[in-house]
């Protein structure tokens, strides 16, 4: 009769002496190349900013060049199995912080499309713009509102779109000023009481 060998020590080394079944390791290679994607996208920049084993740097750099599909799907295999020797969680933060990133500029774009509006759309909007950004040259802005306003009343045929960008490029840096000034103050936050 055979005897089974006993287990490695490996084997037994894993999370309170019980091995990971092959479900759980499949999914954790899968998330590991989902993060190994991730990091593909970044910019260059942001890649070579982020410390790393070379062995993945490279697999992900060869990952990049790849063209074909199957290529592709074979170099993020490798990616994956790279990613098994490099500590995760620093990457996951650095994908992570730039995705938080582009989260806040998408935002604020959002906020100057929705003072742009609302400038064109209520003159009340001028006076609320005067008391939260008392520095803005407010004969320009009016001009530009003008022009925006009068673009959006003409036929689509005859619409220029270019007093409506111009009013946009107006408030965009206005705005960043103001959130690099003061990032915990929000619209509507301010105390007008006074």
């Amino acid at each position: 009769m055979r005897t089974r060998p006993a287990p490695a020590a490996a084997d037994t080394a894993y999370d309170g002496g019980e091995r990971p079944s092959k479900t759980q390791l499949k999914q954790q290679a899968h998330e590991l190349q989902t993060l190994g994607l991730a990091l593909a996208a970044l910019p260059d920049d942001r890649f070579a900013a982020i410390a790393m084993p070379e062995r993945l740097r490279e697999a992900i750099a060869e990952y990049r060049r790849t063209r074909s599909h199957e290529g592709r799907r074979r170099q993020m295999q490798y990616v994956g199995k790279c990613m098994r020797l490099a500590d995760p969680a620093p990457l996951r933060e650095a994908v992570a912080a730039y995705q938080l990133g582009s989260a806040r500029d998408t935002l604020a774009l959002h906020e100057v499309e929705r003072w742009r509006d609302e400038l064109i759309a209520d003159d009340g909007a001028l006076d609320r713009w005067a008391l939260t950004h008392p520095d803005t040259d407010l004969q320009r802005l009016r001009s530009l509102l003008r022009a925006a306003r009068r673009d959006a009343q003409a036929t689509p045929r005859q619409r220029q779109a270019r007093a409506y960008r111009e009013l946009f490029q107006f408030i965009k840096p206005i705005l960043a000023e103001m959130q690099a000034g003061s990032p915990t103050v929000a619209d509507g936050d301010e105390d007008t009481s006074a």
